[in-house]
């Protein structure tokens, strides 16, 4: 395999601070390895040989000092244990000495492909790594050292699946091996196996009780499956065994603010944000939770203090972005538009320039869904799928008041509310490829191939995933994933009595929304640029307006003016097509209890308010570009 160009140089750069310490010119190496320092902080075999450098210059400290970032970067460095262990008993420090001989008999002990493999992926190198790893398994296929290390390979690349299966073969072959289950369950976490991530974390739990990082990913679990008050004793547990102050007991913080803010504990989760603050003053995403509480209002001193640190030149990156979406919120809450709209601007700007949006895979996909999900390949299908209709979809753009509408059903004593569910999107990827940066199927096609038990099998695979989910054993359950408007071919294939509700925002309100927004560090990728939001509000109507023309009827439209201007009739018409009674509660859903995990969490636990529908007309000045790019879809939005 080919070394990229900055891996090819950093080799060149090391190669010639090795002749020149063989010719004895060691300064001219040293500086050689610091220009490489400079360049490649955490290449662990600069400072291998920096150590060998500095034995020449007979300056014992600085071997050592060089010796232990080299490991400390890389363990897999028999030659540096070597040396430690001999320098730590010339010196006398005998525990020093035998824990370096410990991490060198160890590595004696492995394979050298394995010992290979591993120093190459320390060192960044990890499509070589990889090649040593398969090539290595061929002949020794049940070495769990080298499943697991390949297994870290895939995840970092992006193959989950293959990841897990890997994971998934080394804790059968090893069940003892705690990090390989560990990183099993890490992988079933990326992936939303929120259930089965769960099960390994109880496994390791049982084995060695109390481990922080086990009750860590076990507490990230239970969030996963909503369990959120089961985890805010647990993180309370975790803070006052861990330490005051510093990145962790923020983190630790953080998370009870988010599991109290999802249970509807407010006025906790902002104390909660409080103390992350306090652990950690420049904590970014602590302040932008606060403003994603959306009824928060921050003091001047708030300000003040989170101008003070954006301002900062050494801040990190996604700091600033936090900071500039809380700042836009904060300014905008006190009619600062004009400052407000800077900090939104130059929060989208900062975040898209870490993912370009490439709006052209959205007009593939959507023509390929078009061009396969026709009237006559449903007509050829049926009778398919399972024929269960407690699924209640509930879809759209974000923040269109797909969460009002779920909250207005959940407030129906036969629906239950669960939340932004991701297995169908998850079994399109699955099944047709996955496009990394918008997570779109790259070839729908492959959903033509599906004979009808593959296709009764899938559905019924989703009711049984979803099961975690369903705590009151209500016969309706909503899954409100606004992106699986892209999956409405799939959902009527598997689930042809499954209800779909598409929720519609006013296209000015509803980008400005998105605009607005800072979503995970993945989701939404369209949302940071004027330009990619319109094409996108775009395509969403396109690909609708097929859905509405191949399946007459079977999906509900419902405009977010509507509700608000007319709730109880948008209500009757909402249960109508759900087959529900008309229940009074459905217009107090403002009181129903439950947990809410989306962004409009603590508007949803209001009465309606008039105040959205033209919220985007105090940034007007600013948005006329995305009027125009919106073009006709102003007005054809409705149709």
């Amino acid at each position: 395999m080919i070394l990229s160009a900055a891996a090819d140089d950093r080799e060149a750069l090391l190669q010639e601070a090795r002749s020149m310490r063989a010719e004895g010119r060691v300064p001219q190496a040293l500086a050689i390895l610091a220009r490489l320092e400079r360049h490649h902080p955490r290449f662990s075999r600069l400072y291998e040989e920096r150590g060998h450098c500095y034995i020449l210059l007979g300056d014992g400290p600085a071997v050592i000092e060089a010796l232990q970032i080299a490991v400390s970067l890389n363990p897999t460095l028999p030659a540096c244990w070597d040396m430690l262990e001999q320098l730590y008993r010339l010196l006398g420090d005998a525990p020093s000495a035998e824990m370096a001989a410990q991490n060198l008999a160890m590595l004696k002990q492995l394979p050298p492909e394995l010992v290979v493999a591993n120093s190459l992926y320390s060192d960044g190198d990890a499509d070589l790594a990889e090649d040593v790893l398969r090539a290595y398994l061929q002949r020794d296929s049940g070495n769990v050292g080298a499943l697991r290390l390949l297994a870290r390979i895939c995840a970092d690349r992006d193959a989950p699946a293959e990841a897990e299966a890997l994971l998934k073969s080394a804790t059968e072959r090893a069940p003892d091996y705690h990090e390989a289950r560990f990183d099993y369950a890490m992988v079933l976490l990326q992936q939303q196996k929120h259930l089965q991530a769960r099960q390994q974390a109880e496994w390791l739990l049982r084995h060695v009780p109390g481990n922080r990082d086990y009750l860590k990913q076990y507490a990230a679990a239970c969030v996963g499956l909503g369990d959120h008050e089961a985890v805010i004793d647990l993180y309370a547990r975790l803070l006052a065994d861990g330490p005051a102050s510093g990145p962790e007991a923020a983190d630790l913080h953080l998370w009870r603010a988010n599991a109290l803010k999802v249970a509807g504990r407010q006025n906790e989760a902002i104390a909660a944000y409080h103390a992350s603050l306090a652990a950690y003053p420049d904590y970014g995403v602590a302040w932008f939770s606060l403003s994603n509480l959306k009824t928060y209002r921050f003091t001047d001193t708030e300000i003040a203090r989170m101008q003070a640190a954006e301002a900062r030149a050494d801040i990190q990156d996604m700091d600033r972005v936090y900071l500039c979406f809380a700042l836009g919120k904060a300014l905008e809450d006190r009619g600062e538009f004009a400052s407000s709209w800077r900090h939104y601007e130059r929060g989208n700007a900062m975040k898209r320039a870490h993912g370009p949006y490439r709006p052209n895979t959205a007009d593939t996909v959507s023509q390929r869904l078009k061009e396969i999900f026709t009237p006559q390949f449903f007509a050829a299908r049926t009778g398919w799928g399972v024929d269960d209709p407690a699924p209640i979809f509930i879809l759209g753009l974000p923040r269109s008041g797909s969460t009002l509408i779920e909250q207005i059903l959940a407030s129906h004593s036969q629906v239950e509310g669960t939340q932004e569910l991701t297995d169908i999107g998850r079994y399109a990827g699955d099944l047709c490829g996955r496009d990394t940066e918008s997570g779109l199927p790259l070839a729908p096609e492959a959903l033509t191939r599906l004979d009808a038990g593959q296709v009764r099998a899938l559905g019924e695979r989703f009711l049984a995933e979803t099961r975690a989910y369903r705590r009151l054993g209500r016969p309706f359950f909503i899954d409100k994933m606004p992106n699986n408007f892209w999956h409405i071919g799939l959902i009527q294939l598997i689930l042809p009595r499954a209800t779909i509700i598409n929720v519609r925002r006013d296209p000015m309100s509803c980008c400005f929304s998105n605009l607005k927004q800072l979503f995970g560090t993945t989701n939404q990728p369209f949302a940071y640029g004027m330009a990619d939001i319109a094409h996108y509000y775009g395509s969403y109507l396109g690909l609708m307006r097929h859905w509405d023309s191949v399946l007459p009827g079977r999906v509900l439209r419902v405009h977010y003016e509507d509700v608000v201007n007319d709730l109880e009739g948008s209500l009757r018409r909402l249960l109508g097509h759900c087959g529900l009674p008309f229940e009074p509660a459905c217009l107090t859903f403002h009181d129903t209890v439950r947990s809410v995990r989306t962004p409009s969490s603590e508007q949803v636990r209001r009465p309606l308010a008039r105040e959205g529908l033209t919220q985007w007309r105090n940034y007007e000045p600013w948005l006329a570009p995305l009027r125009r790019m919106l073009g006709d879809a102003l007005t054809s939005y409705r149709n």
